[in-house]
């Protein structure tokens, strides 16, 4: 064994394979792969092997593809058979919302080049060789690509690939610690001696807990015992078979079970609400080869109701029992990318679906390690996505609630209750005793809006407009008409100081940097000129600034701060200290004028300037800017002192109809003034001018901020395709995002966000043309499955000349 490598995979499985052959692939050679065991070992040699692509993030579904794709390439490239079968696969549709969500998915698969289709239940008969009981199926979801393989020949298929393109594997090693040296590099100690590594790749599966242990970070991730049955010989499977033709992999979410082929058999698998989580405190070293007890007191319902499904399995005998364990996030995706706080230290972990992912996610980390960052937005899957705030006590109660629900309906305004509430703000019981109806956003309680005495304090999941929509409505006419107050908290809030923070500031943001007492607006582009940040700055001296962006973004954003950092500049993430409030609306120059002394007219306190004013009792930052396009201010304050500033805003605001307002509310009161959102209209899948962000951009500034040349590139040649928006004729649904855009019988883009306008009564909607029909004035928007005639316009439906934002 080697006692240096660029690269040490820790982990044999499929992921830390998969990562291996990607990183010799784009051109590593010099990288190595260490197992405790055997390959395989651990989740792998026992997973069910199928693979899809239905997800409902766009991304991952790419990735999926990618991965699917890709096992024919690993075939030819080592000559070792993945076992594939390509079967095509079917998911059904037994209640309208479900039948909802597949119109959605299949809506979003338009653009994207899969080319699935909505299948009629006699459809759904014919495809399953009318072994499917149709009791209550409305139809179902086609995937051409949906099938299965053999684990063990692609996982060794990919390991293959990997060591003729120069990497080493080392079986029967275990790793014993990970310790950093000073320059960033690794010392991998291992029971066959110590390997110095540029880069440690964290892929330990199972033991991704322990192995994250040895550098001193927890990854939330638990492994849940999983069971699935494989069957007898079954008359009609051979049948099938005898016809040259194989049966379909199948999901039933109704019965919340996986249904395919195995030999002449059937393999069925089950994501059963009395759910086992797994080895809570740790992993055992010395399990790897082993399956847990049968337990089929867990899946009884869940039988009982797949022979109702599909009647052939009651009359079949069970050959095999596979009962196992393997590893979920909070939210099931994937935790990949650089871990926050740790130099070259990266994660491959919590890949519970590794046939259907693993070959996207080697794909992204082995970009990510070598370029500096992945082809698509990895935000679905960033590691860091999770902050230091998550615990063990809150993991295992989430991993359960997304096990439980893996087959369940996802709406896009859905708020699951696992582990709720953990993070609060000092406003939590005062807005609770309004009736606050509450959402999470990186495990803060923020809330959605205010149910008024008598509504229900929740909001029913839906694909269609819900019943906050009189509460939105509310609160909307509250800030338009009056003065509404929202919390600031759940925004990423930063401090940068030094002698060098301005030149610094200068080369990592794209756009201007204020002078003093004022503020800006800029991206934050990537070394290939994609938008990862949309910040505000605001300088409050020649040597100290406050950055604030996006709050579930935070870590994403400090990781690359840090990794950029310049001698002479410090930065700290201030997100939980300094909190305060926005007030916004007509009347909102009269209430701060109402509680502090400092001059507050339009003269002395302009648009986009910033002031260090007492409010009340309470020393505040005083931002005269707010995202509801309204005239507003944004006062942050220390978080100790937030209930003070309450109530003086409070008290000084009832009689001017001061009203708090929610997250509902403020993005339809964005929508008026069409302003772009962080992680809809602005992504690291997005270039700056695509976007309209590039109006924010400084072009002639001395710095060589990073993102110049391809964004100066992308400007010069011009977008191929721009941001755009539209009014939609909706019925009782509006665009939440990925919605194609169709001209005539073609799809030729895509929606970014949408929704309700409540100020002006219209549904609006915003998404990417192609730069040659930019000026198409009349579109169509497809919405659950049905074509909406939408117009295209071309500035804000209110304030449209920004005289209320900037009097």
């Amino acid at each position: 064994m080697k006692t240096h490598a660029q690269v040490v995979v820790i982990g044999g499985g499929v992921v830390g394979c998969s990562v291996l052959y990607h990183l010799t692939k784009y051109g590593w050679r010099d990288v190595m792969l260490i197992e405790r065991s055997e390959l395989t070992s651990g989740s792998t040699w026992h997973a069910a092997g199928g693979f899809h692509t239905l997800n409902g993030d766009t991304n991952m579904a790419a990735l999926q593809g990618y991965t699917i794709q890709l096992y024919k390439e690993l075939e030819k490239i080592t000559g070792l058979s993945c076992g594939l079968h390509h079967v095509g696969g079917i998911t059904l549709a037994d209640n309208q919302a479900r039948f909802e969500m597949l119109k959605a998915e299949r809506a979003k698969h338009r653009y994207m080049g899969l080319h699935t289709e909505i299948l009629t239940p006699q459809e759904v008969h014919a495809f399953t060789f009318g072994q499917v009981n149709l009791d209550g199926i409305i139809g179902a979801l086609y995937d051409p690509l949906d099938g299965h393989l053999d684990p063990s020949g692609t996982t060794h298929a990919y390991a293959k690939a990997a060591r003729m393109g120069g990497a080493e594997i080392v079986l029967h090693n275990r790793v014993l610690e990970t310790t950093p040296r000073p320059d960033g590099t690794w010392d991998v100690v291992t029971e066959k001696g110590t390997v110095h590594a540029e880069h440690v790749v964290n892929a330990g599966g199972l033991w991704a807990r322990e192995v994250g242990a040895m550098a001193g970070v927890y990854l939330p991730l638990l492994p849940m015992a999983h069971q699935y049955l494989v069957t007898d010989d079954i008359p009609e499977i051979m049948a099938i078979l005898d016809q040259g033709k194989e049966f379909p992999h199948v999901m039933d979410p109704g019965g919340e079970s996986y249904l395919r082929q195995e030999g002449r058999g059937m393999c069925i698998g089950f994501y059963e609400k009395p759910c086992e989580p797994w080895s809570l405190d740790g992993t055992p070293w010395q399990f790897g080869h082993e399956l847990l007890n049968e337990d089929f007191s867990k899946i009884e319902d869940s039988v009982a109701f797949a022979y109702r499904r599909f009647p052939v399995l009651e009359r079949a005998g069970v050959k095999r029992v596979i009962h196992g364990p393997f590893t979920f996030a909070p939210d099931g995706n994937p935790l990949i990318g650089p871990v926050p706080g740790l130099r070259n230290y990266w994660s491959a972990c919590a890949v519970m679906a590794g046939f259907s992912q693993g070959g996207g996610m080697g794909k992204s980390l082995a970009e990510w390690m070598i370029h500096g960052e992945t082809e698509v937005d990895p935000r679905g899957f960033d590691v860091a996505r999770f902050g230091k705030w998550t615990t063990p006590g809150y993991t295992v109660p989430k991993v359960i609630e997304t096990y439980q629900m893996r087959f369940s309906v996802s709406y896009p305004n859905e708020e699951r209750p696992a582990a709720r509430p953990f993070r609060t703000t000092p406003m939590y019981d005062i807005f609770d005793g309004m009736g606050a109806v509450w959402g999470a956003q990186y495990g803060l309680e923020v809330v959605n809006y205010f149910a008024a005495p008598g509504e229900p304090r929740y909001e029913t999941p839906s694909f269609k407009r819900s019943n906050a929509w009189e509460a939105t409505a509310r609160e909307v006419r509250a800030v338009r008409e009056g003065v509404g107050i929202n919390e600031v908290q759940n925004f990423g809030k930063f401090r940068v100081k030094g002698p060098n923070a301005r030149a610094w500031l200068d080369r990592i943001m794209a756009g201007a940097i204020p002078r003093p007492g004022r503020l800006s607006l800029t991206p934050m582009l990537s070394p290939k000129g994609k938008i990862i940040g949309d910040f505000t700055v605001t300088c409050l001296s020649e040597s100290e600034f406050q950055i604030t962006g996006s709050y579930g973004a935070q870590d994403q954003h400090l990781r690359w701060f840090q990794m950029n950092l310049d001698p002479g500049v410090t930065i700290e993430n201030v997100s939980d200290r300094v909190t305060g409030f926005q007030i916004a609306g007509p009347k909102a120059r009269d209430l701060l004028a109402r509680v502090t002394r400092a001059d507050v007219s339009a003269e002395a306190f302009k648009f986009m300037e910033a002031k260090q004013i007492t409010v009340g009792m309470v020393d505040c930052l005083v931002q005269r800017v707010s995202y509801t396009g309204d005239l507003g201010y944004e006062i942050y304050c220390d978080f100790m002192k937030q209930r003070a500033l309450w109530h003086a805003l409070w008290t000084a605001g009832q009689d001017l109809g001061l009203r708090p307002f929610g997250m509902r509310a403020m993005m339809s009161l964005r929508l008026d003034k069409l302003f772009g959102s962080w992680a809809r209209e602005f992504s690291p899948d997005y270039f700056p001018g695509e976007t309209g962000i590039d109006r924010f951009i400084r072009w002639n500034k001395d710095a060589d901020w990073i993102g110049k040349a391809p964004a100066l590139k992308e400007k010069a040649e011009g977008s191929k395709r721009r941001l755009a928006a539209f009014i939609v004729e909706a019925g009782d649904a509006d665009v939440v995002a990925y919605e194609p855009i169709w001209v005539g019988d073609r799809v030729v883009g895509f929606c970014t966000s949408g929704g309700y306008s409540h100020w002006t009564g219209q549904s609006v909607a915003q998404g990417f043309l192609p730069a040659d029909l930019a000026d198409t004035r009349e579109v169509e928007i497809e919405i659950l499955g049905e074509r909406r005639k939408a117009r295209r316009i071309d500035g804000a439906l209110w304030d449209a000349d920004g005289a209320r934002m900037r009097g």
